[in-house]
């Protein structure tokens, strides 16, 4: 597949009658800053499809999208092209060029992690670190939970900058067993971000996502985004 592709992303409904475009109506909602409209998040993704298939694909291709995470006017976004058998599964991302602080980790703000796909080497190799030689997990294909958890780690690591940060628990509710070799996505919402004996707390509520788009687990996950000695 070809190089990413890198865009500066613009709001280009700053003027619609959908005012989640406009900056002060999406604050109190909770958002940053205005989000980028969704058909514009397709517009970037349609340049691999178009650097794949050439005109074929806009005569006769199809696309299916999700937005996991908002996008904001003047953030570089990338997109990425992975094969997927005769498709292309495409991952528009922005760069994580946020530094952690109460504004970008406020109650309300949603966060989304690229796909992630664990090979059967990844799988294993992930298995052995851990010491986990029950063989459930190579004879029915099946992903270890911890690297499904790690997941919810993402949603905080591909969205803002971390200084050193903790993990400090996570209550976690298994929906569906995750799968060697599918797409995972993390959905995450901040549900609270607050300071106790020092340290910045953030809590997520996030769902690990399958391929299919049906939930893999429910998580509540706790951080120390910034630890007292940090402050």
């Amino acid at each position: 597949m070809a190089e990413p592709h890198r865009v500066r992303a613009r709001n280009l409904s700053a003027q619609s009658e959908n005012r989640i475009h406009d900056d002060a109506v999406a604050r109190r909602f909770g958002f940053r800053g205005a989000l980028v409209p969704g058909v514009e998040l397709y517009a970037y993704a349609c340049h691999a499809a178009v650097a794949r298939w050439g005109r074929a694909w806009l005569e006769h291709g199809s696309a299916e999208c999700r937005f996991l995470s908002p996008v904001h006017d003047g953030e570089t976004v990338t997109v990425d092209a992975t094969p997927a058998g005769e498709a292309i599964a495409l991952a528009v991302r922005r760069e994580a060029t946020l530094c952690a602080s109460v504004a970008s980790l406020a109650p309300g703000t949603l966060l989304g992690t690229r796909p992630f796909r664990a090979t059967p080497a990844d799988a294993a190799a992930y298995r052995d670190a851990v010491g986990e030689d029950d063989p459930l997990y190579a004879r029915d294909g099946l992903l270890h939970p911890g690297q499904v958890l790690r997941l919810c780690n993402q949603a905080l690591v591909q969205n803002v900058v971390l200084g050193p940060w903790i993990h400090v628990g996570s209550a976690v509710r298994n929906v569906a067993a995750a799968r060697i070799g599918e797409a995972l996505t993390a959905c995450a919402r901040v549900t609270a971000n607050d300071v106790r004996k020092g340290h910045a707390f953030v809590e997520l509520d996030v769902l690990v996502l399958g391929g299919d788009g049906a939930p893999r687990a429910a998580v509540r996950h706790t951080a120390i985004w910034r630890p007292r000695q940090v402050a």
